[in-house]
């Protein structure tokens, strides 16, 4: 196979992929630092754990284990609850960091991003490298947390770099180099390649990465799907899967869940846990302009069995406090008081843009649009101070005078409670 590298330009684009490492638990780790360099699972409340510390997985813990499997294998493992909202707060601040070197940023999942720092380099007074390195440490040093980053010419070959050497690892592999780390890399690898087509590629005689690259482009049109294409292209170094930085429109519905240990009958606690699910899903909805006139609710049975109800509203909202009377009207529905529930769930649906919002005959959408001024304040508090700065009093559960993470999170950040808003 020809020697010759792919693409005879360095960086005709700079693209970097920033990936958090271990990232839940990493955020744990970070607000308790007598956590650090031990064996960390979090996913206590599921039975199940969902994600692990690198020490952790070295003693063989994998995740999808059960408590008790950990146990056997590690026993010095320690196993915590999941806390969704602390981790949403730590991902905000990550893009937020990102966005102070450049404003093109696609927020790609939780933990990882993509950045364009194409033309930066006389700006910023550092070429790529330095400047995904100040990235790196700039993150690092304002969340406590470890990040990997990967620096090349797509959004493939960087998402590449950023896993070639984790954790903490920083890889730049410019246009020229992209053959050397290709042929190192087995398909099933690719970013965009699943087991099926890695399988499918095999049998046709690729093994690596390299492999397809060097294949023609008549060959890949005819042999592999439009997605495969567009990889094959990046893999080239020919960038053609852009940053999508603006926010999304296309979402047919949005949901929040919550499991929790021990299962419970209570319904107090159980009314509790849906306004926080509702919560979450309306401030989602607020975030890019979506309003919901339907919606589902359900609880989870230690049985894993799910009961629920459909409510049609008479306008869009995406305001709580609107639509939490309707599940507590419905709550008697479904809640029986000899189960045990695990888990609650609120999934709006039906969404449209708040853009072209109509009157309707029953006065809901003046009560929403005085509403929509009161929820910008409660989303800039949010913003600055935490998720859940303000929240429906439905949410109280009971025991509130115990200290929670939330409260642990503000004091760390030393960002004031509540009370001390002025």
């Amino acid at each position: 196979m020809s020697t010759a590298p792919l693409s005879i330009h360095s960086f005709p684009k700079a693209i970097l992929h920033i990936d958090a490492d271990a990232f839940f638990v990493s955020c744990e780790q970070a607000l308790n630092p007598t956590l650090k360099n031990k064996p960390v699972a979090v996913g206590k409340e599921r039975g199940i754990v969902t994600a692990i510390s690198y020490e952790a997985k070295a003693k063989g813990v994998k995740r999808g284990m059960r408590g008790f499997e950990i146990k056997r294998i590690c026993p010095e493992c320690i196993i915590l609850p999941s806390h969704y909202e602390t981790y949403g707060l730590f991902s905000l601040r990550m893009y937020e960091i990102v966005k102070r070197f450049t404003p093109t940023v696609e927020e790609y999942s939780i933990d990882e991003c993509f950045a364009d720092i194409t033309g930066l380099q006389r700006p910023l007074g550092m070429n790529y490298p330095e400047i995904a390195a100040r990235i790196k440490r700039t993150l690092e040093t304002e969340l406590g947390l470890s990040f990997s980053v990967g620096l090349s010419v797509t959004k493939t070959i960087a998402k590449i770099a950023s896993n070639w050497n984790k954790p903490s690892g920083i890889v730049s592999i410019p246009g020229t180099e992209i053959h050397h780390y290709l042929k190192k890399l087995p398909l099933e690898r690719i970013w965009g390649i699943g087991p099926q087509t890695s399988a499918y590629l095999n049998k046709l005689g690729l093994k690596t990465a390299l492999d397809l690259a060097r294949k023609s482009q008549d060959w890949v049109q005819a042999k592999l799907t439009k997605p495969h294409y567009e990889t094959w292209q990046e893999l080239r170094g020919q960038a053609v899967l852009i940053l999508e930085t603006g926010s999304k429109k296309n979402y047919k519905s949005i949901t929040r869940s919550h499991t929790f240990n021990p299962p419970t009958n209570n319904p107090q606690f159980l009314l509790a846990q849906l306004a926080k699910n509702l919560e979450a899903a309306c401030a989602h909805a607020r975030r890019f302009n979506l309003a919901s006139n339907k919606l589902f609710f359900y609880l989870k049975t230690q049985q894993f069995k799910y009961y629920g109800a459909k409510i049609k509203f008479t306008a869009p909202t995406h305001h709580p406090n609107l639509l939490m009377p309707a599940i507590r009207k419905h709550f008697g529905q479904i809640y029986c008081q000899k189960s045990l529930y695990r888990a609650t769930g609120v999934t709006l649906t039906n969404l449209k843009t708040t853009e072209n919002t109509q009157m309707d005959l029953w006065g809901q959408t003046q009560k929403d649009s005085k509403l929509t001024q009161i929820y910008r304040g409660i989303d800039k508090l949010g913003a600055k101070y935490g998720r859940r700065t303000v929240f429906l009093a439905t949410a109280l559960t009971p025991n509130t005078h115990q200290p929670s993470p939330k409260l642990m999170l503000k004091r760390n950040f030393n960002i004031p409670l509540l009370g001390k808003v002025s």
